[in-house]
């Protein structure tokens, strides 16, 4: 956050990412393991979390979407280490829940290890967000929980069902059956005068096989599981911030050159001395173009802003000529009429003025892009380029519609 490299309106604007990345420092440094819970509702995410680690930290509900965000727990710590982190995560199908499947997206993204958790035969929807985490390079455990609803027969076909559907994207030795919070069962009990009395009895947590399948990962894996996920997590965030900043840059360039454009319209359209309006109008270009290099982080002086606005203008040839012969005319009609004419006029010469001061930003910002550079073709090209994909009739019309607005509330 406190590289100046970067202009603080776009670090400002990547203030997310940049914690995401301190987070992730801070989870290296400190030697932890997240281990992230994913699944549809009702699955029994958080009632296996809380099995593993023996005590109720995560809330369950026989509603379903009890969980509403990421929630983290620790589950134990090995010496030298800075331990191990279950996360819960909300449902992937909930109703309006686009947020928290989001939310659970992003977590099992970042996590070092995924439990993946169905309670039965996996289905389309879910085998798609299967192979979505996949896609990221996380190691990953199949979980069908709620095993104990299940015949021993029927448990042994829905895990083979298990292990077909998901060969390729699941090794078969990290398809594992739990039941996280057994279904109380109703038994006969008969005494010895032969008397029967039915009674409920839940049975126990069968978390076991998990539990041993990943101490068996970490043990064997744990010191490689969060550099790994820390260097995929690295270059996936570094073409992100890659992206952000470009995108960041564009949009306040873009609300720079529109407020400038708009400014020295108005300025144009109101100032009724003849000429003086000209000079004025290349001071707002020098202006634009010096606050245009600090959003690239290339900033420059007003005199080379200055050089670099004739570059331009020289380089749009006879248009700038014709912008400036217009300019030129309507500044001599403002000396001369009143009222309506004189609204009519400066909103005509502001329009103008606008469009030329839109282009040379334009031409500026691609000047800027390039690293101060025109490139190969040099700066006639990349202003022609420019003026042949600009829409002059749409762009004048709406800074007509704008200037108008301005100048009757200013007059």
């Amino acid at each position: 956050m406190s590289d100046t490299d970067v202009p603080a309106p776009v670090r400002r604007a990547l203030s997310g990412e940049f914690a995401r990345v301190q987070a992730m420092l801070d989870k290296l440094e400190h030697g932890q393991i997240h281990i992230a819970v994913f699944g549809r509702v009702g699955v029994g995410k958080s009632a296996l979390l809380n099995a593993l680690l023996g005590e109720p930290r995560f809330a369950t509900s026989p509603l379903h979407g009890e969980t509403k965000d990421a929630r983290m727990a620790h589950w134990r710590t090995e010496s030298g280490g800075g331990g191990v982190y279950l996360i819960d995560t909300p449902g992937i199908n909930e109703v309006d829940g686009e947020a928290r499947e989001r939310l659970a997206h992003e977590v099992a993204g970042r996590a070092d290890l995924v439990l993946f958790v169905v309670d039965g035969d996996i289905t389309q929807p879910e085998i798609a967000a299967l192979r979505r985490i996949a896609a990221e390079s996380r190691p990953m455990l199949l979980v069908f929980n709620k095993a104990d609803r299940y015949t021993r027969a029927d448990r042994a076909l829905v895990i083979e069902s298990l292990a077909r559907r998901t060969a390729g994207i699941v090794p078969a030795a990290n398809i594992v059956t739990s039941a996280a919070a057994p279904a109380p069962r109703v038994y006969l009990e008969v005494d010895a005068q032969g008397n029967e009395r039915e009674t409920q009895r839940t049975p126990p947590k069968e978390v076991q096989d998990l539990r041993d399948r990943l101490w068996t990962i970490l043990e064997r894996e744990g010191k490689t599981l969060a550099a790994l996920n820390a260097t995929l997590f690295a270059g996936k965030l570094s073409d992100t911030l890659a992206r952000r900043a470009v995108d960041a840059q564009r949009d306040l360039a873009e609300r720079i050159l529109r407020n400038w454009s708009l400014a020295k319209g108005v300025l144009v359209g109101l100032n009724p001395v003849p000429i003086s309006d000209l000079m004025a109008a290349v001071a707002v270009d020098v202006s634009l173009v010096w606050h245009l290099s600090r959003v690239y982080g290339l900033p420059v002086t007003h005199n080379e802003a200055g050089a670099l606005v004739r570059t331009i203008g020289a380089q749009m040839g006879l248009v700038l000529g014709t912008v400036w012969g217009v300019n030129l005319v309507s500044s001599l009609l403002k000396g001369g009429t009143f009222g309506l004419s004189t609204l009519v006029t400066g909103t005509a010469q502001g329009a103008v003025a606008y469009f030329a001061t839109y282009v040379v930003g334009r031409a500026a910002q691609r000047y800027f892009q390039q690293g101060r550079s025109w490139g190969e073709l040099g700066p006639k090209r990349a202003v022609q380029e420019i003026l042949d994909t600009l829409d002059r009739d749409s762009l004048l019309n709406s800074a007509r519609t704008e200037i108008l607005s301005r100048l009757r509330t200013q007059t």
